[in-house]
């Protein structure tokens, strides 16, 4: 009777990457849900009425709530948030501090994306000199920012960031301000406002975890064939061996 024979190397390779290889399958289905949820969330709330500063100040849950503010923008204390791209294209997105008139406080406005193909100049922008309405939305990431290391520390302006951080900036100019940036919709004071909520959408991590779970079952099967193939190799060796004795 043939035995199941996969040997020992075999089945601790096995034994290691199937595990990982289901959980990583797993893992990507409940990103997928978690990005189907946000872009839930996200519609709903960009389909209401903007509401008014100070209504936004005292919600519980502001993540994609639209916003109505009059105020004014802070020029001297822009920043510019690196590598960001548009249809191939390399720019930066550029935000400012703006004062709200009606609540008195401050906020930091993501007025869009500006090319810079240039790195040798810096990137080219007005900004309004009187008071403006904006409409805007709150934008919350769903995870923290990569970064390799952090941002310099600067005295200059504009500065050139890799992570939007409002609580660090309100610390610099020692300013109470909104916790969150907040990203203006389409209108004369913004750039290009073409906002994506997600870098990744729910069927790129359906589709990532097809091809985990894929591997899996491919790893699992060819550890099944080679401990069957060996056990049959070895019943064949011993009934010739057999026959030699005999």
């Amino acid at each position: 009777m043939k035995r199941f024979r996969p040997g020992v190397v075999p089945t601790l390779v096995v034994g290691l990457l199937l595990p990982l290889l289901i959980s990583l399958g797993f893992w990507q289905l409940g990103r997928g849900a978690e990005k189907t949820a946000l872009l839930a969330s996200y519609a709903e709330r960009r389909a209401a009425e903007p509401m008014a500063s100070t209504e936004l100040l005292h919600s519980a849950d502001p993540a994609f709530r639209r916003v109505h503010l009059h105020g004014q923008f802070d020029a001297a204390h822009s920043l510019l948030l690196d590598n960001r791209q548009r249809n191939g294209k390399v720019g930066v997105e550029l935000l400012q501090p703006f004062q709200d008139q009606r609540s008195g406080q401050w906020l930091l406005v993501n007025r869009g994306w500006l090319p810079w193909p240039d790195r040798r100049t810096a990137p080219q922008f007005t900004t309004p000199a009187d008071a403006v309405n904006v409409d805007a939305w709150v934008y919350i990431a769903p995870g923290a920012t990569f970064q390799l290391h952090a941002d310099p520390v600067s005295s200059t302006w504009p500065q050139t960031v890799t992570a939007v951080e409002p609580a660090k900036l309100w610390k610099t100019l020692e300013r109470d301000g909104f916790a969150y940036e907040l990203r203006a919709e389409p209108g004369p004071a913004s750039y290009q406002a073409d906002w994506p909520v997600v870098a990744m959408g729910p069927e790129k991590h359906l589709g990532y975890a097809v091809q985990w779970f894929a591997m899996a079952t491919a790893l699992l099967g060819l550890y099944l064939y080679l401990g069957w193939h060996n056990a049959k190799e070895k019943h064949h060796g011993s009934g010739h061996e057999s026959t030699q004795h005999v």
